[in-house]
């Protein structure tokens, strides 16, 4: 137990650490903090000079809440939870694997540094998000996890920072079901996966923003913002009650195991789920929900 709370300790002091390097340093590329924020900007620009619904605010419904889950969940929640979870989980793993006399380096089925860089990243990057477009579809299906889920779910005017507008209970989903299947094609330099990350996050902001674009053909491959509405629409089709359109990065899951949905122009479809009446509008409200609310 003394081996798993100083992996807490030097994981928040770790993160700590790192989070204001980050704020006190732009001379690198991989700066996630600006990172976000330059990404947010254009992104926000490009919403400003090509709006969709052009009656929509640029400052539209809940525009200042999420952004502040945007910073909170991006960084603060990292600080608060994930970096303690993640490396304690990370170390209990492997714990248990030694009892059976394996580890997660053995069960590591190749060394990507004898890849080249791009095949390795590529790898990288199409199996987190089939993993996380899985995921996804459990956050629908599961009432337990939906309740957590209807955080995201109950944005009623899409922009980019709706992107990130989530329960914190969401990322310990993800990243615990992500952490086998990437641990065992695992050995990617931070810097390198840093790409993949802020395509992700470019993708996820795009797909969140006030843009009528699908990229023509490419659609077929990536999420876009025509077909990820229909994703938040309020009125679900009857043969699909649990969800369409589960795509985080990559549109192309949906199209293959047929959960893709975009019946028309979905410009002004009504977002939410239904009963978000009632659903809390405040921050704190809205992270406790799930606790007071029976599955």
């Amino acid at each position: 137990m003394e081996k798993y709370i100083d992996i807490i300790k030097k994981s928040y002091s770790g993160y700590w650490n790192y989070l204001k390097q980050e704020l006190i340093s732009i001379n690198h590329w991989d700066n996630f903090f600006y990172g976000l924020i330059i990404i947010s900007l254009v992104v926000w620009l490009l919403e400003i000079i090509f709006p969709w619904r052009k009656n929509q605010s640029i400052f539209r419904k809940d525009f200042w809440l999420d952004t502040f889950y945007m910073f909170f969940n991006f960084f603060l929640l990292n600080l608060i939870v994930l970096m303690a979870l993640s490396n304690t989980a990370a170390q209990l793993l492997d714990d248990g694997l030694k009892t059976i006399g394996l580890s997660v380096a053995k069960l590591q089925l190749f060394d990507v540094d004898d890849l080249p860089k791009w095949l390795g990243l590529f790898i990288f990057f199409i199996v987190s998000d089939f993993v996380q477009w899985n995921t996804h579809r459990l956050l629908h299906r599961i009432p337990f996890l939906w309740n957590f889920h209807k955080v995201h779910h109950s944005v009623k005017e899409m922009g980019f920072a709706a992107h990130l507008r989530y329960h914190w209970m969401e990322p310990v989903v993800y990243k615990s079901l992500l952490y086998i299947p990437i641990a065992i094609i695992g050995g990617f330099d931070a810097q390198d996966v840093a790409i993949v990350y802020f395509f992700t996050i470019a993708v996820g902001h795009l797909n969140h923003a006030n843009l009528g674009w699908d990229y023509g053909f490419l659609k077929y491959v990536f999420n876009n913002p025509k077909m990820h509405i229909w994703h938040h629409a309020k009125k679900l089709p009857n043969h699909a009650r649990y969800g369409v359109n589960y795509g985080l990065t990559l549109s192309l899951w949906d199209y293959i195991f047929k959960t893709d949905y975009i019946p028309y122009n979905g410009k002004d479809i009504e977002l939410g789920f239904e009963g978000d009446e009632t659903f809390p509008k405040d921050f704190i409200s809205q992270e406790i929900y799930p606790l007071n609310e029976k599955s």
